[in-house]
C-alpha cells in the first residue's frame, strides 16, 4: 500500500540515507573502522598534508570529530601529526603509507556497500540515479 508519505521524494531520500548509513556503519565496523576515518584519509590523500581544521573543512567533518578520528588514525599509524613550522599552535597532518593502504581497503569496502545498496538497479539506472542526485545535491538554492 502506497501512502502519501511514500510519494514524497524527501521521505524516500531519508529512507535511502538511513539504509546506506546503516550499511556503511556495519561494513566499516566489521573492519574496525568508521566512515569518518575514510573521509579523513580521503581528504589527506586528495589534498596532501593539512591542518586538522582544513581536513575537517575538506571532509565536511565537525572539528571535534576530526580530532577523535585523527587520534585513532595516528594511533594506528595511518596518519601522523607534526608541528607546523610557521605556527606552533597547530599541527600538520599527513597520510602515511599504511594510511594509503587503509584507504585502498576502505575504498573496496565502500565499493561493496555501493553494490549492496544499488544491487536491484541496472548500470544505466545507477548512472542516471547518480547524475540526478548530483544535480539535486549541487543545485544553487538561490537559482531555483
Amino acid at each position: 500500500m502506497v501512502t502519501p508519505l511514500d510519494e514524497r521524494v524527501t521521505w524516500l531520500v531519508t529512507r535511502v540515507h538511513a539504509r546506506s548509513h546503516a550499511l556503511l556503519q556495519q561494513a566499516f565496523a566489521a573492519g574496525g573502522s568508521r566512515p569518518y576515518h575514510y573521509r579523513v584519509l580521503l581528504a589527506l590523500a586528495e589534498h596532501g598534508p593539512a591542518s586538522q581544521a582544513e581536513v575537517g573543512r575538506v571532509g565536511g567533518i565537525d572539528r571535534s570529530d576530526v580530532t577523535a578520528a585523527l587520534d585513532v588514525l595516528c594511533h594506528a599509524g595511518f596518519a601522523v601529526r607534526t608541528p607546523d613550522g610557521t605556527d606552533r599552535r597547530r599541527n600538520v597532518v599527513s597520510l602515511t603509507r599504511g594510511g594509503r593502504r587503509e584507504l585502498e581497503r576502505l575504498d573496496a569496502v565502500l565499493d561493496d556497500v555501493q553494490h549492496q545498496l544499488l544491487a536491484m538497479l541496472t548500470d544505466d539506472e545507477r548512472r542516471t540515479l547518480r547524475e540526478l542526485l548530483t544535480r539535486v545535491a549541487t543545485a544553487d538554492p538561490g537559482a531555483v
